[in-house]
């Protein structure tokens, strides 16, 4: 399995994308994917997806993306975070077999 690059994305790029990002990238280490997350704001996410594999945002998405894009308030609130856990594990595990 190739080596993943996950953007985390919110308004600003500091506060809760932080928060996500440190999920994110326990979450993939738990389950043995390789990954590199970097941390953004959504404003950059059009430039950045180039060479990208996911965009997790924690607030709305402004536009439509090549790349898989997941909204992830669930982590900030609590609310169906298990849920976002496994559709992560699947693209994550999807895209890691391309290429």
């Amino acid at each position: 399995m190739r080596k993943i690059k996950v953007l985390v994305a919110c308004g600003a790029g500091i506060a809760t994308s932080t928060v996500v990002m440190r999920r994110i990238e326990d979450l993939l280490q738990e389950n043995k994917i390789d990954a590199n997350v970097e941390q953004i704001k959504i404003a950059e996410a059009v430039s950045k997806q180039e060479g990208a594999d996911m965009l997790i945002s924690t607030t709305i998405l402004p536009t439509e993306y090549k790349i898989p894009a997941i909204t992830a308030l669930g982590y900030i609130s609590g609310v169906g975070a298990d849920k976002l856990d496994k559709k992560i594990l699947e693209i994550a595990q999807s895209v890691g077999k391309e290429g």
